[in-house]
């Protein structure tokens, strides 16, 4: 009977979706914090090193939830 149900449980499964979760968690954080950061400072980001620093890290986390959301559909 465990045999069956194990045979029928790994028959359904899906790809776990916690990749997906924690990658676009990530990026709302990051959302939030750009808001917080920014609002508080007339200068932010300090510049073009830090434009481009901003630009890449939302890039990154823009691009890994966007495949694990597919990886994981």
């Amino acid at each position: 009977m465990l045999l069956a149900l194990l045979q029928a449980a790994a028959e359904e499964s899906e790809p776990s979706k916690v990749p997906f979760f924690v990658s676009g968690g990530l990026f709302a954080v990051w959302a939030v914090v750009l808001f917080a950061v920014g609002m508080r400072s007339a200068t932010f980001p300090g510049g073009q090193t830090g434009q481009r620093g901003v630009l890449a890290v939302s890039a990154v986390l823009m691009v890994a939830s966007m495949a694990t959301a597919v990886i994981t559909a």
